[in-house]
């Protein structure tokens, strides 16, 4: 089994990163962590290249991305939550997907053929609403191929209560390694 977790933290010690190792720990096989706020990936131009033309014009690390996410059999996206959204580095990569839509709606092809299974951790200390971050991040994780979503792992009062305190946040990490472990092999398809 092999794992690809997309970080969208800008903190090496947060609530976040606290996640991901938790569930890192329980995660049997490879994992491969990319850390959105440090990749040097840029946000879509909107410059239809991708329109007519397989990849996108950008030459940046999402060409290594786009080269390997096939190769993996699970894809996490894990981020706080900003103003009920996922942070703007990880939503840059998200956009930078626009080239498998583009690929699927116009040119008839499928730009990672491999079916793979996702899942989303996320962190928030306010009193904003977690969902719009869930959708697009299941958006991006449809866009990735990923036709099974673990349930979300999420600890939503990080103003008050610790996430290693937040037993609920904890159960829902070792729930998705759980998940993704009963359904290594079973990942569906999405287009």
């Amino acid at each position: 089994m092999k794992t690809l977790i997309l970080n969208g933290s800008p903190r090496k010690n947060g609530d976040v990163a606290f996640l991901v190792e938790q569930l890192v720990s329980l995660l049997p096989g490879q994992v491969i962590r990319l850390d959105a706020f440090t990749s040097g990936i840029q946000a879509c131009q909107d410059c239809r290249y991708c329109k007519s033309k397989s990849g996108c014009a950008l030459q940046d690390p999402m060409q290594h991305l786009y080269r390997t996410l096939d190769s993996y059999d699970n894809i996490v996206l894990a981020s706080p939550v900003y103003f009920s959204d996922l942070t703007p580095p990880l939503l840059a990569i998200g956009s930078r997907l626009q080239a498998s839509y583009m690929a699927r709606r116009f040119r008839n092809e499928q730009m990672f053929p491999h079916p793979k299974n996702g899942g989303v951790i996320l962190t928030g200390g306010g009193d904003g609403n977690m969902t719009p971050a869930w959708d697009a991040a299941v958006k991006f994780l449809r866009l990735m191929n990923a036709g099974r979503i673990a349930p979300l792992a999420a600890a939503q009062n990080t103003d008050h209560l610790p996430v290693a305190d937040d037993r609920q946040a904890l159960d829902g990490v070792r729930t998705m390694a759980r998940w993704f472990i009963d359904h290594a092999g079973r990942s569906g398809a999405v287009y």
